[in-house]
């Protein structure tokens, strides 16, 4: 049976920073065998740091849903994603060493808007941010890819980040370079397909991901008017609506992100387990909204925020 803190393989535990970078390296190093990823390893650290609440500008992350697992299940995913284009890009453009890494690091930091800043008194938990959390930040990134190498695609990773969220449509963020474009759309693909997949989903959409909608103003929205307008009525509501989410997700991947999911295909050698795991939870919503009890929502999911990482070794850290 698969284990709630490991990705859809349950090889990979994804509550652990060291053991999720050391499997993007390994994929980084099978296409580019030349190529140095201590620009990632280094992106691993920091990211890490920062939910754990030891870089001095942010406080960590309290956001149960948007925690550090689902910001390291994303970025294997986008891997993965990477490692199947660069595999089948037959037509297409090759994806070059830097621009994995710059897809690895958004991926890294996709979510960092929600962390509140030490100074921040206005705000009481992240999960407040969840309407501006993207835009938030993309103006990280362009402070914090400079500050590894990668400066001269500071802007276009502002940009990428956006293909995650809702705050702008996918069809309206403007990208000269096709190619960084696809690596966009691999990146809100990777978004959705890794916690749509996780093993825990409901459970979590239930106890995690309604609270922080509630605090977010996404349960309840004012209009203009005043007027109040209720989306989610309770946790159970939010579940019972999760196969039609479901069917707008496949919408979405298949249109807006042109379909790079697929490319978890070639990176598996011809199944995309990420699809199954997706449709098995969502007949899973359809069943637990049929039953009055409820019963069918007991999985255990890992409840600390950050996992308990290991030291990177000396050899692959940027100073």
């Amino acid at each position: 049976m698969r284990r709630s803190d490991y990705d859809i393989t349950d090889s990979i535990r994804t509550t652990d920073p060291d053991e999720v970078c050391a499997e993007v390296v390994r994929l980084f190093r099978a296409l580019y065998r030349r190529a140095d990823p201590r620009r990632m390893v280094r992106a691993f650290a920091d990211m890490s740091g920062m939910y754990r609440g030891e870089d001095p500008a942010y406080q960590p992350c309290d956001t149960d849903y948007h925690d550090l697992q689902h910001v390291l299940e994303v970025t294997l995913a986008m891997a993965r994603l990477l490692h199947g284009y660069q595999r089948e890009h037959t037509g297409a453009a090759p994806l070059p060493p830097r621009l994995f890494m710059v897809g690895i690091v958004c991926a890294l930091f996709h979510d960092v808007g929600y962390l509140r800043r030490r100074a921040d008194r206005r705000h009481r938990h992240g999960a407040e941010y969840t309407l501006t959390h993207v835009a938030r930040g993309a103006r990280f990134l362009r402070r914090y890819l400079p500050r590894i190498g990668l400066q001269q695609h500071a802007r276009e990773a502002s940009l990428l980040v956006h293909f995650t969220g809702y705050e702008r449509d996918a069809s309206t963020i403007r990208m000269t370079d096709p190619l960084m474009r696809r690596v966009g759309e691999m990146l809100g693909s990777a978004d959705v397909i890794a916690q749509m997949s996780d093993r825990c989903y409901l459970e979590k959409c239930r106890d995690r991901l309604y609270p922080e909608f509630v605090l977010g103003g996404v349960a309840r929205r004012r209009q203009r008017d005043g007027s109040l307008v209720v989306i989610y009525k309770s946790a159970h509501d939010l579940i019972s609506k999760t196969p039609a989410f479901y069917a707008n997700a496949m919408k979405r991947l298949d249109e807006t992100l042109h379909g790079a999911y697929h490319y978890a295909t070639t990176h598996f050698g011809g199944s995309n387990p990420y699809l199954s795991a997706m449709r098995n939870n969502a007949r899973h919503a359809e069943a637990a909204t049929r039953a009055r009890a409820r019963p069918g929502l007991r999985r255990s999911y890992p409840r600390a925020l950050a996992g308990a990482g290991k030291t990177v070794p000396e050899s692959l850290v940027i100073r």
